[in-house]
């Protein structure tokens, strides 16, 4: 996934700003401070763009490239936002036997991104997850908490006519 250009705009507001700022004026102090940093930030923005990862060099007094280091290296933390629904399609062996990849390739086409990328108006993220423990219901996929399982290609329709309005 890595550093993808995003075409989704910042919108960060002030009192986002003032939040984290007040955050790590409480903790800079400490050593080894910087993931709890970035992981408040994540909480409050979503995600980290290069907006968010300048706020925390400039207030730890750091390099911006350590901060995008540690942003890119750990998988917990995204570069891109998130969208409203993420949808998330097991991959793993029970459900890849059953056609997971087609429906994940179907839910690609249809909404015109890839693997770890968000819609351009910022409503659905794409991802492909290794088992989620429901194989007796394969193949599954979830929109953030809800589960479809028994799952063929002409179901994708229907799904994501669920979250469009």
């Amino acid at each position: 996934m890595g550093s993808k250009i995003t075409t989704i705009p910042f919108k960060g507001t002030p009192e986002q700003e003032a939040q984290l700022v007040e955050y790590i004026n409480g903790i800079k102090h400490e050593k080894g401070c910087l993931m709890p940093v970035m992981q408040y930030a994540q909480g409050i923005y979503g995600y980290l763009p290069i907006e968010v990862q300048s706020i925390i060099a400039r207030e730890l007094g750091i390099p911006m490239e350590k901060v995008y280091g540690v942003a890119t290296f750990y998988a917990q933390f995204s570069l891109v936002p998130k969208g409203e629904y993420t949808i998330s399609v097991c991959l793993g062996t029970a459900c890849y036997v059953k056609g997971s990849g087609d429906i994940f390739e179907k839910l690609s086409e249809k909404l015109g991104i890839k693997e770890g990328e968000t819609t351009p108006d910022g409503k659905f993220s794409l991802v492909g997850c290794r088992c989620i423990g429901a194989c007796g219901l394969a193949p599954v996929l979830t929109v953030n908490e809800d589960v479809y399982g028994r799952l063929t290609v002409d179901d994708v329709d229907g799904i994501l006519a669920k979250y469009m309005n």
